[in-house]
């Protein structure tokens, strides 16, 4: 049996994203460094970084209103995902070595697969966004 299984990681994805307010996210914003920092030093998660940054710049371009093309729902799961990775104390606590971060694992990999198509039309759209705005400097 598995030490932290799907079952375990939508409730506490669950858990979290009900929870998420707007006040949430603007603290979110504010520790975006820290929970960065904390993916790339812990080896499970580290494969994530690139998923977990886009996840930031949607939740930062939903929070100042350039993005609003995504369900709350989405955003939520995200918040509580990050939310979840920040919390030291979580499910299984992040101090244990070797498995401390298995339950983080498991709620950011859940969270994205739930979330795969707002963040892949999120993408696009960011693309589409930065292509024209070099075009426009270009001239």
């Amino acid at each position: 049996m598995a030490l932290f299984s799907q079952k375990n990681a939508r409730k506490q994805l669950d858990a979290e994203a009900e929870k998420v307010n707007r006040a949430d996210l603007e603290m979110l914003l504010e520790r975006q460094k820290a929970i960065e920092k904390k993916v790339k030093g812990s080896g499970k998660l580290k494969r994530f970084s690139a998923d977990i940054k886009l996840m930031f710049s949607m939740i930062r371009d939903y929070w100042n209103g350039s993005y609003r093309d995504v369900p709350w729902k989405s955003i939520a799961a995200m918040a509580g995902a990050l939310l979840y990775v920040m919390n030291p104390l979580d499910f299984i606590p992040d101090i244990i070595i070797g498995i401390g971060f298995l339950d983080d694992v498991g709620v950011v990999a859940l969270c994205l697969k739930l979330v795969e198509s707002d963040l892949h039309k999120y993408a696009a759209w960011k693309e589409v966004k930065e292509e024209s705005r070099q075009s426009v400097h270009a001239d």
